[in-house]
């Protein structure tokens, strides 16, 4: 199947995704969720499919994210839209994550938000030297999602907590590092690594990113391990803010002024579902508690301003609400994150494979 925004094909053994806007760095819309959710599914039962990849068109990007200026346009009809392409994704999400065959996502360029999404939870995650991943969410009044707070959660010390307040950006190294990916090849052999897992013969998929795979380059993250340890600790972001203003380190300078951008809501937000997704059981679990607070996010007006401000009217000045983070009170918090009303709820923990899934 191939659309303007999509290649969907069979090449020899495996069964080929290319995300297809380069212009607008590849980033998912809503068709795009159901088309790569369908050919999965067709292929999970197809013996002449051994594996699946994953890749961008162009050099640019895998995916940018998802299309927060289609979710932003639907909002003058209410929120109807936006739950259902939250809830698709998500489940498309899931899917990945327990898809019964190899799924090599090539993480090769810019992969953010909803790119980590359909990447971050493959099995087998190859990133190169130009890839640059980030979950930049608390920049538009949002928490990590697609599963990112799941990701977070188990990224080595407050390493995670510190991506998923700053939006920080990551290099390949730093994805391995952080547990967001697995193996470096250099960009310059990936068009052998995908001929050679297409290609006739009895390796592994293993074997084969084995032939291809570098030395990974050192991870300036890991080097910053220590200062994001001794800060971004605690279960407040006060605290953390505080911590950071008695390090005289220009890191932690440049990082409290990252701060000071973002939403004092969202960060909050961000901070307890992190802390709340170290707890749980299941992948499945943390895109439900995500989908809970995007969809409140989203209904209370927060993402639509910081949307509004960094990509509409790209005055980069949000009016967040509340303004501060002292009016961000833990009661505002525990309502975002409770439960929706039993009907409105994603329900994906209970029922993992949520109609767009694979049965294993």
């Amino acid at each position: 199947m191939t659309s303007n925004e999509l290649l969907i094909r069979r090449e020899g053994r495996a069964g080929r995704i290319t995300l297809n806007r380069p212009q607008a760095l590849n980033a998912l819309t809503y068709p795009m969720i159901g088309q790569i959710a369908g050919a999965l599914a067709g292929w999970a039962v197809d013996p002449a499919i051994e594996r699946v990849i994953l890749d961008g068109a162009g050099e640019r990007a895998l995916c940018a994210g998802g299309d927060v200026l289609a979710l932003y346009e639907s909002r003058v009809n209410g929120p109807g839209f936006a739950r259902k392409f939250w809830a698709d994704e998500y489940r498309l999400n899931a899917m990945i994550s327990r898809y019964p065959k190899p799924f090599v996502a090539i993480m090769d360029g810019i992969v953010m938000g909803g790119g980590i999404g359909l990447s971050g939870h493959a099995s087998h995650r190859i990133v190169t030297e130009r890839s640059m991943l980030a979950m930049p969410e608390t920049s538009i009044g949002l928490i990590p999602d697609v599963g990112g707070t799941w990701l977070l959660s188990r990224a080595p010390d407050e390493v995670g907590t510190y991506l998923g307040l700053t939006g920080a950006r990551m290099t390949g190294a730093d994805a391995i590092y952080a547990g967001f990916a697995d193996t470096f090849v250099p960009s310059q052999r990936l068009p052998e690594l995908v001929a050679a897992l297409c290609g006739a013969g009895g390796s592994t998929v293993e074997e084969v990113i084995a032939t291809f795979a570098a030395a990974s380059p050192q991870s300036d993250l890991h080097s910053s391990a220590d200062a994001i340890a001794a800060t971004f600790t605690g279960d407040r972001v006060e605290g953390i803010w505080a911590a950071l203003s008695h390090d005289p380190s220009p890191w932690a300078a440049k990082t409290s002024v990252g701060l000071k951008s973002k939403s004092p809501k969202a960060m909050k937000a961000t901070l307890a579902t992190i802390r709340q997704a170290r707890t749980l059981p299941s992948l499945e679990a943390a895109l439900d508690v995500e989908y809970r607070l995007v969809t409140r996010l989203f209904e209370d007006g927060e993402f639509i301003e910081g949307v509004r401000a960094l990509l509409v009217d790209k005055d980069r000045a949000p009016k967040w609400q509340p303004v501060t983070l002292a009016e961000v009170t833990d009661e505002m918090i525990e309502r975002l994150m409770s439960p929706l009303p039993v009907a409105e709820e994603l329900g994906l923990h209970a029922n993992p494979y949520g109609g767009l899934g694979v049965q294993p």
